[in-house]
């Protein structure tokens, strides 16, 4: 299995004849490329032209984050799976209004039962009442009577701010949360949430790297010029399993206390150390396996991002109809 590398401080990362080198006033480190899928630059970190270039050769995706934790963009190698039979039938998708719809609703109403699933948890352990999660369900039966992207991803807000008010319900009393906010996130579980969804988002993109799939054209979110849209939408099926579970078991069990947050007058981000310690979660994460009930073969949720990727792709081509991601049945 191919890994992710993480470089948390700034300095600069070169080549060095068939290695990486990254190195700053403090350390001066080789780090070999073999088995490297994935590049996540956390600091401020200066390359060339010459490591992207090597990067390409490995097709190895780079991803970029600012000082807030954002994601800002990434390095996406020429593409090696392009097929043109499966683009035609992607921008068909998007284009006919009606298939673009089903696939959307489909999406949504996913992130309703896995948002649902997660609080079911937190119902059974007396921390939250059944009626938000009877309430987040209700929410998604609209989307039934949805006719436009634009409803639907009304619906999805809804859905999304029924579960936010729950937190203060479970987290411990010091994480206090009132909204999201999100730029810049202005206490530590937006700062949490910010990064972990941008964590999400890059994962997702360097899964769809090694697909058939173009990108830039999504169903649930529009097309963007300055981001892979697509991501976006099969993101947010998993952020309920891997963001946010990552996010309650780290503050729950006090992994992340407030002194691995930064806190200035209008915003709120994870220092270094912060940051070390989700990362490793999320991978742990990432790397966690479950047996799959219809295949019988165990797979870890970075697998299960791309089983989902080829449910899509069946159902562009029209060889299978797309069902969303479900914690509750396992895939």
């Amino acid at each position: 299995m191919r890994k992710n590398l993480y470089i948390n401080q700034s300095g600069t990362l070169s080549r060095k004849d068939n290695t990486l080198l990254f190195e700053n006033i403090n350390i001066k480190k080789t780090i070999p490329i073999i088995g490297i899928e994935n590049i996540y630059l956390l600091g401020e970190t200066t390359i060339n032209s010459k490591l992207l270039s090597y990067l390409s050769e490995n097709k190895i995706t780079c991803h970029f984050f600012n000082y807030y934790g954002y994601y800002t963009g990434s390095f996406y190698p020429k593409e090696s799976y392009m097929s043109g039979k499966l683009f035609v039938k992607q921008v068909e998708h998007y284009t006919d209004n009606i298939k673009r719809l089903i696939i959307a609703r489909k999406i949504v109403n996913g992130i309703a039962e896995n948002l649902a699933y997660i609080l079911t948890h937190y119902y059974k352990h007396g921390d939250l009442s059944s009626s938000i999660i009877t309430s987040i369900k209700k929410s998604a039966q609209k989307l039934e009577y949805t006719e436009t992207i634009f409803e639907i991803l009304r619906v999805e807000g809804e859905i999304w701010e029924k579960f936010y008010s729950t937190f203060n319900h479970f987290l411990m009393a010091e994480f206090e949360f009132r909204n999201r906010v999100k730029r810049p996130p202005d206490n530590p579980i937006n700062a949490l949430i910010s990064f972990g969804n941008s964590m999400l988002y890059s994962k997702v993109t360097s899964k769809i790297y090694h697909t058939q799939l173009n990108p830039t054209i999504s169903y649930l979110h529009e097309p963007s010029d300055a981001r892979f849209s697509l991501s976006l939408d099969i993101a947010e099926l998993f952020k309920p399993s891997i963001t946010f579970q990552t996010i309650f078991k780290l503050v729950n069990k006090r992994m992340l206390k407030l002194e691995h947050f930064n806190k200035d007058l209008n915003y709120c981000i994870l220092n270094e150390e912060g940051r070390k310690i989700f990362v490793q979660e999320f991978e742990d994460k990432l790397s966690e396996t479950f047996e799959h009930p219809k295949l019988k073969r165990k797979f870890s949720y970075d697998g299960m991002i791309k089983i989902e990727l080829y449910k899509l792709t069946k159902h562009l081509m029209e060889e299978q109809e797309y069902e969303p991601y479900l914690i509750s049945r396992g895939f």
